[in-house]
């Protein structure tokens, strides 16, 4: 029973839970193993690590547990890699400051006046200030797309010095000469069409260029001249600088959803060994699961297809951080309350069972 075959046969079996009779399917591994083996083969620890997995579930009869349990380990450890990514973007360096962008700006925009140039108050944002409870309101009930990934930069008003199309070629140009690869334009409308009668050529548009040097990102967007319409004060040109996504963010998130996953699997498997039989509050635990599920999952099946879609259509420098791919913060009231009854269902899944009296029987004399 100490050989280094009974050691993996052992570490196999830690799949199981504690309660299973561990020793005897030792043992009954060892018996049936021919002599000299030292390690066990790779359809035996396969069937351990399943059947072990399974019976963690207990519910023997059920067909969907394996199912649901799978479902929630996955969104789990998806949304545990979310807040290790978030923890890791504080490795991110600073941005630049207010005078260090200015002089950035006037190396690749030179003759533009920004204006509006201010030091970034925080990684991140809302409202173009850090989050705090003041505006946790913001974040839950409706305006949690306001939170992103801080910027530092400018806008540029009044009379065009030179086109928009000359002012970003320029820029192009500049930032080519200086080391920076740049993206092909984006150019959105402006507006919508407002008829019939309506003709997208006479639509004005705002073109944004994006340029990347080591883990800085640009973004400079110039409105049309046909939006301008010879207005003297008008904001026709802006800029904007962000960090890319810093390297700490991919083993945070690997080691993070593996965590979160393991936990997530522990969790439901020993809430429903609890809650078999004549649990107390079996159905409400069953139903506060199924209610978390539905909080989790409906945002996340929304928000991937959208977020694959919108890097698909557009050039992105750095890639947007893993939370906003799950729909949060947009949706992290969805996410508070499928916290709160999965919370709730482990807190009653706890209680005690009720004891099953025996009648004792007495020998006759």
């Amino acid at each position: 029973m100490a050989g280094p075959l009974a050691r993996r046969y052992r570490r196999l079996l830690f799949c199981y839970p504690r309660t299973h009779r561990r020793d005897e399917l030792l043992a009954t591994l060892l018996d049936a193993a021919p002599p000299g083996r030292t390690r066990p083969t790779a359809r035996e620890a396969a069937n351990l690590i399943r059947h072990g997995l399974r019976a963690r579930l207990g519910r023997p009869a059920s067909r969907t547990v394996g199912a649901w349990a799978i479902l929630a380990t996955i969104i789990s450890g998806i949304f545990a890699a979310a807040f290790a990514t978030r923890a890791a973007w504080e490795t991110a360096e600073p941005l630049p400051r207010a005078a260090q962008t200015r002089a950035m700006l006037a190396e690749i925009l030179p003759g533009q006046e920004f204006i509006g140039i201010e030091d970034a108050p925080a990684a991140f944002t809302i409202y173009g200030a850090p989050l705090s409870w003041a505006t946790v309101d913001d974040l839950l009930l409706g305006d949690g797309g306001e939170y992103a990934l801080a910027e530092v930069g400018g806008v540029v008003r009044g009379v065009p010095t030179r086109s928009p199309q000359e002012a970003l070629d320029l820029a192009r140009q500049r930032l080519l000469a200086t080391g920076w690869t740049v993206y092909r334009p984006v150019v959105h409308d402006m507006y919508g069409c407002v008829g019939p009668p309506c003709d997208p050529a006479t639509l004005p548009t705002s073109t944004t260029l994006l340029a990347r040097r080591g883990n800085t990102t640009l973004a400079i967007e110039a409105d049309s001249a046909d939006s301008m319409n010879s207005v003297v004060d008008t904001t026709y040109l802006s800029a904007s600088f962000q960090r890319t996504t810093p390297p700490a963010v991919y083993p945070f998130a690997i080691i993070g959803g593996l965590a979160g996953a393991v936990v997530a699997f522990l969790l439901f498997s020993w809430a429903s060994r609890r809650t078999t039989g004549r649990h107390p509050a079996r159905w409400v635990v069953t139903t506060l699961f199924h209610v978390t599920m539905v909080f989790w999952w409906a945002p996340t099946l929304v928000a991937v297809p959208s977020s694959v879609w919108h890097h698909l259509d557009e050039p992105h420098p750095s890639w947007r951080p893993m939370w906003e791919w799950l729909g949060q913060p947009v949706f992290s009231l969805f996410f508070v309350v499928g916290g709160g009854c999965a919370l709730l269902g482990v807190a009653l899944a706890a209680l005690p069972r009720p004891r099953t009296e025996t009648v004792p029987t007495t020998a006759p004399s």
